[in-house]
């Protein structure tokens, strides 16, 4: 089942790509004897700056067909570490081509683009920067695919 990130903004050189990088290189390995993924970034940016209407246009165009969407967003569902990866295995068992994680830009996401959500998830009741929110994903994943396969990563 193939994974996506699809978020506003582009990442620059520096810690957070660094570790986005080496999480989602990690979980894609590890991912592929369970199929699960391959895990592929997609950016998107308003260049004109007219606000979340765009970027919702914008992600909603990033998206590959017939993949769930899980939006991130404050409002969402929290979830354990362990229940997020049986959520994953259960999409993945019943067949689901792919999963596509929604992160918008500071000003979150559009109100009427966040209610075509198949999931909306929560990393609690705080507000992340949506830069850090990639990385908190990405390790998120990472650690999905570790419990799947029942290695010592996740340890509780």
């Amino acid at each position: 089942m193939k994974l996506s990130i699809c978020a506003v903004g582009k990442l620059r050189r520096g810690p957070e790509l660094d570790l986005v990088t080496d999480y989602l290189a990690r979980a894609t390995k590890s991912g592929a004897q369970m199929g699960l993924g391959p895990i592929e970034t997609r950016e998107v940016e308003d260049k004109r700056n007219i606000g979340m209407r765009a970027e919702a246009e914008l992600l909603d165009a990033a998206i590959p067909k017939g993949h769930a969407r899980v939006m991130l967003d404050e409002r969402g569902k929290v979830m354990s570490s362990p229940d997020f990866s049986r959520w994953l295995a259960g999409q993945r068992d019943q067949g689901q081509p792919g999963v596509a994680f929604v992160i918008g830009g500071a000003d979150g996401l559009e109100p009427g683009f966040r209610t075509t959500a198949d999931l909306s998830l929560s990393f609690g009741k705080m507000v992340w920067p949506h830069m850090l929110v990639r990385v908190m994903l990405a390790e998120q994943i990472y650690r999905a695919v570790s419990i799947l396969a029942g290695t010592p990563y996740h340890r509780s």
